[in-house]
């Protein structure tokens, strides 16, 4: 269900992913339900390709999602994520996630997961598991990716473009390659 889901850079919450054309994608809020347009420059990332730091290498948000469900049974957070110190943050996240990397994992990174979990679950998405996305994925493409990317930290989101979400501009409609110009002499 996570395949769906995307973050937004610069836009709060979560939106779902309505259609998809070559330039433009349209995306609803799971907040409010209104649907926006998102263009080629937006960065758009699936939640379900997000990863947290640990000590070890960094797990899938999926297995974080899963851990706060059964700690919380399917429900809410039971605390207000906004006004949590960082503290309270810290200890309820050590006992989802042990061994998340206390250094490069923010508080604000914490709360924004949570906000996150709490959004999913209102919204009846409580499917965290990656078996819909393994079986999409055929023997070829398997051997293609063996290379896992980097984690991606909740507070750097801005700054990664994963090759599965965002997408180059388009390629110019020549594929001539341009000359270059530097040290050309210009004018008569």
């Amino acid at each position: 269900m996570l395949k769906e889901i995307l973050a937004v850079s610069g836009k709060p919450g979560l939106f779902k992913l309505v259609s998809k054309a070559k330039n433009l994608s349209i995306i609803e809020s799971l907040v409010d339900k209104k649907r926006i347009p998102a263009y080629t420059h937006d960065k758009l990332i699936y939640i379900g390709d997000i990863s947290i730091f640990t000590v070890e290498g960094d797990v899938s948000i999926r297995s974080v999602f899963s851990g706060i469900f059964m700690k919380e049974e399917g429900e809410n957070i039971p605390f207000d994520i906004q006004n949590a110190k960082p503290e309270e943050l810290h200890a309820y996240f050590a006992e989802v996630l042990p061994n998340f990397d206390r250094e490069r994992v923010y508080p604000n990174d914490i709360k924004k997961m949570l906000k996150w979990y709490d959004l999913l679950i209102a919204n009846g998405i409580t499917d965290f598991s990656k078996k819909e996305e393994d079986e999409t994925i055929t023997d070829e493409e398997k051997g293609e990716n063996e290379t896992t990317p980097p984690p991606v930290s909740i507070k750097h989101i801005t700054s990664v473009q994963p090759s599965k979400v965002a997408k180059a501009k388009s390629t110019p409609k020549s594929s001539t390659p341009k000359k270059s110009v530097v040290g050309a002499k210009r004018g008569g």
